[in-house]
């Protein structure tokens, strides 16, 4: 009896030519069916909540969601994280991690404001559609951002110079 398409696992288990358990086979199957679900059911309600006309406008803020996470944000943090890095031992892998979720944080909030601002500078008929004044607020979200991730990055790389003293 051959065995080439066989894996051994460290426990010495046998496993199919993926090399995954039957365990993890079925947690993969679940997560899968999980979320055709959540699509489904995410399909349903736009399609029973939103006006046929407004689908395509849902549809191009989500494309451009994905477009500017995955041309602009994903980038941004992680090259953030390269010359953070590069400054060498000095940082430490908590602070990276800080400043990152600052960024994640940040960009999305700007990805939410955005929207906000420009429906605010259009105008609208009913002036309490849009009563705040969004620009002075993500001007201090993001000032107060900044604050708290100086604040907290400057306390982390204290207890790390003392640490190694």
């Amino acid at each position: 009896m051959s065995t080439a398409g066989i894996a051994v696992t460290g426990s010495g288990e046998a496993s199919g030519a993926d090399g995954l358990g039957p365990a993890l086979r079925v947690t993969r199957v679940v997560l899968i069916v999980l979320g055709l679900a959540g699509l489904a059911w995410g399909a349903y309600v736009l399609l029973d909540t939103v006006k046929p006309a407004r689908i395509p406008g849902v549809a191009l803020w989500m494309g451009a969601a994905i477009v500017l996470h995955d041309g602009v944000i994903s980038p941004l943090v992680f090259f953030c994280g390269i010359l953070l890095r590069r400054a060498g031992h000095r940082i430490s892998g908590t602070l990276i991690l800080v400043v990152q979720g600052a960024l994640v944080v940040g960009s999305v909030m700007t990805l939410i404001v955005v929207p906000l601002l420009i429906a605010q500078s259009r105008g609208t008929g009913n002036p309490t559609v849009l009563p705040l004044d969004y620009g002075v607020n993500f001007a201090v979200f993001w000032g107060v951002l900044a604050v708290i991730t100086a604040a907290v990055s400057f306390a982390l790389y204290a207890r790390g110079r003392k640490r190694l003293r």
